[in-house]
């Protein structure tokens, strides 16, 4: 059996903007390193997010030796913090920003958000049964991508990854909203897939005593950071199956 393996690591130094693919990266106890490590507030201090301005998708931003720049398609790059952000970002997205570090990084602080190919590709058989087109991977925003698994949503089903010399441990199913109806490559929103085909078949109920109660859309998954290192695509996974009941 072939084994299964690392194949894309994207980080996002803006939450919400475009990601940056690395073929290595260091994985701290606070997930990638200047993953999600400035944010974008409205004028009420709240954080913007793709599905109010799916804008957000075309901004690229860069960060090198701790200088973030940020590009836009048709205009000039603008460097570092404060006014002269501030005003690029408002021009572009027609609306009051400023851009923040945050500290604390922004969003799941400590978790990486992993999604198998094979996921992806049981979603795609259905959206194209359905007559609609199939979807990158980057519709879903993952921090790791893992080939190699046969069965869809292996994930779900993960206690602990090795990779390298990190481990990673489960923490929650990630629940898809709006974002992902956002075309990553346009900037535009583009519903209703793919949440009306996960609907069909990634609802997530309670346990126990709210059994019944709603969870929301399952697709991917949370891993905490059990073990820093540093990983390199196509390095070796190894996964440590959740026992199962008999």
């Amino acid at each position: 059996m072939t084994a299964a393996r690392l194949a894309g690591i994207t980080y996002y130094p803006v939450k919400g903007c475009a990601g940056i693919a690395l073929t290595e990266a260091t994985v701290t106890p606070s997930g990638l390193v200047d993953d999600r490590a400035y944010a974008i507030l409205d004028e009420k201090g709240d954080v913007r997010w793709q599905w109010g301005d799916p804008g957000l998708a075309l901004i690229t931003p860069q960060l090198v030796d701790g200088e973030l720049t940020l590009s836009a398609p048709g205009r000039d790059p603008v460097k570092g913090e404060g006014a002269a952000a501030n005003a690029w970002l408002t021009d572009l997205l027609g609306v009051p920003s400023t851009l923040v570090r945050v500290s604390p990084p922004a969003g799941n602080s400590n978790r990486l958000h992993v999604i198998s190919r094979a996921t992806l590709a049981a979603l795609n058989d259905r959206l194209t049964e359905r007559g609609s087109a199939p979807l990158p991977m980057n519709r879903f925003r993952p921090n790791l991508v893992i080939d190699g698994w046969p069965t869809p949503h292996t994930e779900d089903d993960a206690p602990h990854l090795s990779i390298a010399d990190t481990e990673l441990t489960f923490t929650e199913r990630t629940i898809r909203c709006a974002i992902t109806m956002v075309d990553q490559e346009t900037g535009r929103r583009d519903g209703p897939e793919p949440l009306r085909t996960l609907a069909t078949y990634r609802r997530t109920r309670g346990t126990d005593d709210d059994a019944d109660t709603d969870k929301g859309i399952a697709f991917g998954a949370y891993f905490a950071v059990r073990r820093a290192g540093k990983v390199s695509v196509g390095d070796e996974i190894t996964r440590t199956a959740r026992p199962r009941c008999p």
